[in-house]
């Protein structure tokens, strides 16, 4: 199946457009560098758009109605957003899922420590990471320290210019022979990842205490870092056990290519996901279902731990927000997570020609090529996959088709090559429908197209507003603005034809009346009788025309709001007048037949 190029397809001024949110997006990458920047950044912006923290709303006992927007942040690092439907939560949602963390190197409890004259902080590598990526490259700290005392100190040291910036040491190229020898997962050990914090020593006075004379204490480097620490953040090493400080590259998130068609950037498993999703929140009108939009923690280390989407943080999110709503019951929960559909996003590897090896042209995504779907994920023999069913994909290419978004599907590397995983199949435990929807990435450098963030963009707005369950709505065709508006025409030819025969009946009722003024024929009364009713007949059948086409313009201007089901329900109505109009019409030219039988019996008489 050939796919056309996605840069193809865009205009002058969408590839302005393209540029402007790329740009936003790469503040986004440069801001949210860990799960706690990430929360921040997002909660500093939908707040913005009108959302309002749940707990907050519960403690006022306010009540839910359709249109508001909440969120809930759990510890810090995960969040659900909601904007409440049309319809009630027990007829499922509409949810958007991602992850926030990405691979780093997490600072142990007790790591600072001397050595050889450096000072280093020992590590703890999180997620899956190629271990020998990590040396020789400039790392910043991030994260937060806090103290006993419940002071929170927040850390970001090295993506400001005049920053220092840490590296973890590799071995020369002239004495590597036998490290070159290794495989890839040994050349850099674990416990060899830890950073370079400093190397100078802190100066004391000499014992003697000759003026301006200083010397080295023992571990005099350690110590003059611990003495910057102090001076500079007011912590001390103890404080280093309750503190969440995670390494990563230091920079800014680039553009790539002489063309600048790609990204470069850390974090973009799953940021770029997490982020858009956020967007077409942002992006995204009221919907007959409620929509959501789940970001959560831990989901390069199996989705554990109480912020990780294994936790029930969500679920309890879902019941106090159903219970704002009025419809808590833990029936009414279980109801609204088993009617639910949801969008898991995360990343998928693209075609790289160099390790061509690794993938399956047939069903590899490309750079380029649009969104990527993937059926399925999981290893080996779909171990640990989540498997959306025929008839969810079914109804998602109907959306995008229809819509025309470019897209394209894939599978994550050849079989028994590799595998991976997303959020999806936890939540499908409810019994909802899940479907990873990956952005393209090409390898752990993190490289994207444009292109290709702009339609996922798109692609997610489009879906939170019109995807529906489809058990329900498999087999319903989207009402749009040209489906009332096929009936104007046809209406205004009945209108027509009804008032020409309006007209001739008033003509022959004028006629009628001089006649039997003139000869007070008997047979003229039944034909007066005859027409009275036809004139009432015809009558109703105008203004039952009429009201159908009043229905048919109000039912467009529904359609335009994004009021789907009132304008259904409208449309529906106008069609009934239509039909009632023409069993009148059926009726009228049926009782003519009678008037002309008048006339026949007249003639046979004589």
């Amino acid at each position: 199946m050939e796919k056309k190029n996605t840069w193809e397809t865009y205009s002058s001024k969408q590839l302005k457009e393209l540029e402007k949110i790329n740009a936003q997006y790469r503040d986004f990458l440069d801001n949210g560098k860990t799960e706690r920047e990430c929360i921040d950044t997002i909660v500093n912006t939908i707040e913005k758009s009108g959302y309002r923290e749940l707990e907050s709303l519960i403690k006022e006992g306010a009540a839910l109605k359709t249109g508001d927007k909440v969120y809930s942040v759990w510890m810090n690092k995960s969040i659900a957003m909601f904007q409440i439907g049309r319809k009630p939560m027990t007829d499922g949602m509409n949810i958007l899922g991602a992850h926030i963390d990405s691979p780093r190197l997490d600072v142990k409890q007790n790591p600072l420590y001397e050595d050889g004259g450096f000072a280093y902080l020992d590590t703890h590598y999180y997620g899956g990471v190629k271990k020998y990526q990590w040396v020789t490259i400039p790392l910043a700290i991030h994260g937060v320290i806090v103290k006993k005392d419940g002071t929170c100190v927040e850390i970001n040291i090295g993506e400001n210019e005049d920053d220092p910036v840490f590296f973890v040491s590799d071995l020369l190229i002239h004495l590597a022979q036998e490290q070159m020898e290794k495989k890839a997962a040994k050349v850099i050990e674990g416990e060899a990842l830890d950073i370079i914090v400093g190397n100078k020593p802190l100066l004391i006075d000499k014992k003697d205490k000759k003026k301006d004379e200083k010397e080295a204490g023992k571990e005099a480097v350690k110590a003059g870092v611990l003495d910057i620490l102090k001076e500079t953040y007011d912590i001390h090493e103890e404080d280093f056990v309750s503190a969440e400080l995670e390494i990563v590259p230091a920079g800014k998130a680039r553009e790539a290519g002489f063309d600048r068609s790609m990204t470069l950037a850390y974090g973009q498993d799953d940021r770029v996901c997490a982020y858009t999703s956020m967007q077409a929140m942002l992006d995204s009108d009221v919907t007959d279902r409620t929509m959501c939009c789940i970001l959560v923690d831990k989901e390069e280390i199996g989705s554990v731990g109480a912020t990780g989407m294994q936790s029930h943080f969500f679920e309890n999110a879902v019941a106090e927000v159903m219970n704002l709503a009025g419809e808590y019951s833990e029936l009414n929960v279980r109801r609204c997570l088993a009617h639910s559909c949801m969008l898991s996003s995360d990343v998928s590897s693209a075609f790289d020609p160099t390790y061509a090896s690794s993938f399956d042209k047939k069903n590899v995504a490309y750079l380029g090529g649009g969104m990527v779907i993937n059926k399925f994920t999981g290893a080996r023999g779909k171990s640990g996959s989540n498997d959306a069913n025929a008839e969810y994909l079914a109804h998602l290419r109907h959306i995008f088709d229809k819509a025309e978004v470019n897209f394209q599907t894939a599978e994550l590397g050849k079989v028994d090559v590799g595998g991976g995983g997303t959020i999806a199949y936890i939540l499908s435990l409810y019994g909802m429908e899940c479907r990873t929807i990956p952005r393209v990435l090409h390898n752990i450098s993190l490289k994207f197209g444009k292109q290709s963030y702009n339609i996922f963009l798109l692609s997610l707005v489009l879906l939170n507003n019109k995807l529906l369950n489809y058990k329900e709505h498999i087999n319903m065709q989207e009402l749009t603005l040209t489906t009332p508006s096929l009936l104007f025409s046809a209406v205004s030819l009945i209108l027509l034809a009804y008032t020409n025969r309006f007209i001739s009946y008033a003509s022959l009722v004028r006629t009628l009346k001089e006649k039997h003024q003139q000869t007070h024929d008997p047979k003229d009364i039944a034909q007066i009788a005859n027409l009275r009713k036809r004139l009432y007949l015809t009558r109703s059948m105008q203004i039952l025309g009429l009201l159908s086409l009043l229905f048919c313009v109000v039912s467009m201007f529904f359609i335009y709001i994004s009021w789907q089901i009132i304008a259904a329900w409208i449309f529906g109505i106008g069609l009934l007048l239509l039909a009632a109009s023409l069993c009148v019409c059926i009726w009228e030219i049926n009782i003519s037949v009678n008037a002309l039988e008048i006339h026949l019996q007249d003639m046979s008489s004589k």
